[in-house]
Formats: structure tokens, sequence, C-alpha cells
């Protein structure tokens, strides 16, 4: 059984250390948080033993694997203490809010030798997952578009906001993940627009809560991303490809498919889901199944740390468009 710590007792870690506590394939060891009493909360719903520093499971030889849960600006330090340790990584995006810190780490663990995984969970959602089998088979024939809706249910405090590195490293990351990964090619210029059209105070820390990106890649491969902080009927995730040959679109997702006709409304609906947790739980569990298959050696690493800098680049281009109002080029 691979052993397994979770770093963090947040809202992440928690459904970490519930699907592995829930896998026949890993045992979770234990929790770690600085907040001692949310990793003896954590500890004691998953059956794990609690610690205040994260430090002492690294270095405890009788554990093979970490997830770092924790804040961003601690992700790098652990990773690269952990994999220095010999220890596996699932990380919590993003890598770091610094690009250059990124990438130096980036550059070490690839010379470490050591499974380390980025978790950008998108990528193990079923209708996501089917549509990037569906590119790569060749139905929708040669890839012209990736459209991407990624619109929040709710806003999020401003005490978060402020530290959150801004909206496009913080929460289009996910969705500059999912274009690099859907279109096959690395995008090579970034267009991008942000607005404060919910909350005027960004302005103090200079983030946004209403953006659109346009990408393109070197063979011409566009992507066009729109994202909200808050849309007031749930968390609204769809995803559209188009190509040659076809298009294929996956919608967004709700507690039930019934839809109802009677005198006062016609095609009437129950609300989407309303949390991000609600959304993608399933990908979660594959998340984590894939995890443990990567470190039991039965496939290779889907998300790199260099996956994680790339999509950090993207964020940093869309941020310099923004401010400037001119395309930026990938370097």
């Amino acid at each position: 059984m691979l052993k397994i710590a979770v770093l963090g007792a947040g809202r992440i870690g928690k459904i970490h250390a519930a699907n592995i506590a829930a896998s026949p394939l890993a045992t979770l060891v234990a929790i770690a948080d600085p907040y001692f009493d949310n990793a003896v909360q954590l500890a004691q719903l998953t059956g794990s033993r609690a610690v205040k520093d994260p430090l002492e499971l690294i270095n405890d030889d009788d554990i093979d694997a970490v997830v770092i849960a924790t804040p961003t600006d601690t992700h790098v330090d652990l990773m690269l203490a952990a994999a220095r340790n010999g220890k596996a990584v699932l990380c919590e995006k993003p890598v770091d809010l610094d690009l250059s810190r990124a990438q130096l780490a980036c550059d070490e663990l690839a010379q470490l030798k050591v499974p380390v995984m980025v978790a950008f969970n998108r990528r193990f959602d079923a209708s996501a997952r089917q549509i990037h089998q569906a590119i790569a088979s060749g139905e929708v024939g040669e890839l012209h578009q990736v459209i991407i809706t990624s619109r929040d249910p709710g806003f999020a405090p401003i005490d978060y906001l402020r530290h959150s590195g801004g909206i496009f490293r913080d929460m289009v990351i996910h969705d500059f993940d999912m274009a690099r990964w859907l279109l096959g090619e690395e995008p090579v210029s970034v267009y991008a627009t942000g607005s404060r059209l919910l909350n005027p105070a960004l302005a103090a820390f200079n983030d946004f809560d209403t953006c659109m990106v346009q990408m393109t890649t070197a063979s011409g491969k566009q992507c066009h991303i729109n994202v909200s902080r808050q849309a007031v009927y749930g968390h609204d995730q769809r995803l559209e490809v188009y190509g040659s040959s076809g298009m294929l679109l996956n919608d967004n997702m709700r507690a039930t498919s019934v839809r109802r006709y009677s005198g006062e409304a016609t095609e009437a609906r129950v609300p989407l889901v309303n949390f991000f947790l609600e959304r993608y739980a399933d990908a979660y569990r594959h998340e984590m199944d894939t995890f443990i298959q990567v470190v039991q050696g039965k496939q290779a690493i889907p998300v790199t740390p260099y996956d994680g800098v790339r999509a950090l680049k993207l964020a940093e281009c869309a941020q310099r468009s923004a401010e400037t109002g001119l395309p930026v080029s990938v370097d």
C-alpha cells in the first residue's frame, strides 16, 4: 500500500484526504497543517494522525508521497524538500506566483527524477477527457478553435483575492492549461482584456473580475477564454472545440437532466451545480487515482511542473496584455 501524507487541511486538502482514505491502493498516513486544530479535525475524520509542521512528514521515512494543498507561496519550498527527500509529489496549482522561481524549481525537479505531478484537476473531468481523446482520434478533423467559458458562482472574499496573484494566475490558469492540452500546441500570442464590473476595489491591487483572452498558436489555431468571478446562476463551465470536420461541446453539470414544460415555462431545468468541489468531484477522484498509478510506475506523469510553468507564463502574458491593451508575444 502506498503511504501518503496530505500537507494542508483546507478545503482542497480535505478533498484529497478523503479520496486517499477511500482508495484501496493507498493509505492516508497523516495530515499536516500549521493550524493544528484543522489538522486534528481532518485526521479524525480520515483515520490518520495530525502534525503541525509539514516538514515533519516530508522527513518521515515511512511516507512514500505527499500531496501539497498549502498556500501558494509554500508550494516551491515544500515540493523541492519532498523531492530532494525522494518522495513523490502531487502539488496544487500554481507552482508559484513568480515565474522565475517556478522555472528554477521546475529545472531542479527535472534533475531529481522523482514523480512530481501538478494538480490541474480539470484535465481529469470525464467530459474534458472525452473531448481530448476525440481531438486526438481526428473526430473534428483539423482543429481550428477552442472556446472556454469559466465563470465562478460567487465572488471570492477580498482578503483572498488580495493575495491570490490576480485572476489570470489564480483562476484563468486552469483555462490556460486546458487550452494548451486541447490545442496540442503552445500559444505564441496572447491578447487579454480585463474589467472591474463587480468590485471596483480590485483596482487597489491591479486585479480584474471580468476577463476575455484570445490566444493564437504558430500554426494559426485559436483559443478564446471568457471568465467572470460571479455568475448568479451557478458554476458555469463550458467547452467547445471546432475543426474542419465538426464540433464538440460539453455542457454544464446539473443535479438532474430532467426538463419541464408547463403553461408558465418551457425547457425549465434545475439550477447548475453551485461550487467547483461539486462540479469536479469525480475529476478530483480520478486525479488522485492517476497520481497513485504514477507513483506505482503504471503510467507516465500526465501533468508535469513544466505544464505548470507554461500555464503561469500565459497568465503573466495575459496580465501584461490587460494592463497595456496590447497583444503580448509568448517568449
